[in-house]
């Protein structure tokens, strides 16, 4: 008879990705790939200070046009990252939110979203 064993491999990713979009909803100017990399940062500074602006944030990809972007940070930021940019309410005296869409070790998983996927 043959015997099942059940392998658990667990190895901490060393970084994670998130997409995530910039809502401004009155329109107006749109940052440039170094003023969001900038708000990033600022979002992370207002809500942990100098340690938290510290934390190595990576902007792997953005687009103007939708404001959308891929970050790259550290395993241990990920909970920082992702709350300063959810606690962000303002971009150059303008009302804004950041929408995390997806976040997930793996690159590669950020490619699709399948709630996107049209058959």
């Amino acid at each position: 008879a043959a015997a099942f064993e059940r392998r658990v491999l667990r190895r901490v990713a060393e970084h994670h990705y998130l997409r995530v979009r910039l809502e401004l909803p009155d329109g107006g100017a749109r940052p440039n790939a170094a003023q969001f990399k900038q708000l990033v940062v600022t979002a992370l500074r207002e809500l942990h200070g100098e340690v938290g602006a510290a934390l190595p944030v990576d902007v792997l990809t953005y687009e103007e046009k939708t404001l959308s972007a891929i970050l790259r940070v550290i395993s241990s930021g990920l909970v920082k990252l992702w709350s300063a940019l959810t606690l962000l309410g303002f971009y150059q005296n303008r009302r804004c939110a950041f929408r995390v869409l997806q976040t997930s070790p793996f690159l590669l998983a950020l490619s699709g979203n399948s709630r996107e996927l049209v058959l």
